[in-house]
């Protein structure tokens, strides 16, 4: 990790899924950066943690509860007096049994996109008039390659992360043509080291019959660039697109995949 330079210095941001994985890294990255970050999850014991470490401040929420967005966007308002930043990253891939178009059960097919896509419509709905009254900012909402290649084996979460990038876009052409100088872009990580990363695994080798760790080779072998990504370049991707260094950039869809979409 780099020298920190004040990238978001001044700036409220809200971290949705904040707890773990690549959500902790982008709250750690901000608070580094100079913001008042704001964790959301529904891990509260690990949320609390993290704020407690960062400094920063946590709230209970699940994302895809409609009632909570305004509680939370309330709460920030008054404790920070505005917000200029929201990290969409809550999301799940759903259970090892939804994966194919074909066994997919319509239960579990709702329950991700409820989560992945409501939960970033809910966001973004809520986010945005506090945003402009705030004098604008940055919405990054957390998609995946999945949304840009066929993923039969994880079907279910592909297609939520596709309507992801796509609301991007419009959410993006709505905040331009309003006025309302509030910028909405997608970051499309790749195979990230988290653990659920590592469940991947577990789950492919369970499902093909083969060892987690020949499941981990394989996965390896479609990345050009031969290596996993890490949390931080999720998070230097997003900090780059929350700071006013991409004060020009809307609309656009941030792929960090060591190039497993050109392939």
């Amino acid at each position: 990790m780099t020298k920190a330079t004040g990238r978001v210095s001044g700036k409220v941001a809200i971290v949705t899924g904040g707890a773990s994985g690549l959500g902790a890294a982008i709250a750690t990255m901000l608070v580094r950066e100079g913001a008042e970050v704001v964790i959301t999850d529904i891990q509260d014991d690990a949320g609390k943690a993290l704020a407690e470490k960062l400094g920063c401040t946590f709230l209970h929420q699940d994302v895809a509860e409609e009632a909570r967005w305004p509680e939370v966007i309330a709460a920030v308002k008054t404790q920070f007096g505005g917000l200029h930043i929201l990290i969409n990253n809550a999301g799940f891939e759903g259970p090892l049994d939804a994966v194919s178009p074909e066994n997919t059960r319509l239960a579990d097919w709702q329950r991700i996109h409820r989560v992945n896509v409501e939960g970033v419509f809910l966001g973004c709905r809520a986010a945005i008039p506090v945003m402009r009254e705030s004098g604008g900012g940055s919405i990054v909402n957390m998609s995946s390659i999945g949304a840009l290649v066929a993923t039969p084996f994880l079907s279910a979460y592909g297609a939520s992360k596709a309507a992801v990038r796509q609301f991007t876009t419009s959410v993006a052409l709505h905040c331009a043509e309003t006025g309302s100088r509030i910028r909405c872009n997608s970051v499309h990580p790749g195979q990230i080291r988290t653990p659920m990363l590592d469940k991947l695994f577990r789950d492919t080798g369970e499902r093909h019959g083969i060892t987690t760790a020949e499941a981990e080779t394989a996965f390896l072998g479609r990345i050009p660039l031969k290596e996993f990504g890490e949390p931080d370049d999720i998070a230097y991707a997003v900090l780059f697109l929350a700071s006013d260094e991409s004060k020009h950039v809307t609309g656009a869809q941030i792929v960090v995949d060591g190039g497993m979409d050109i392939v």
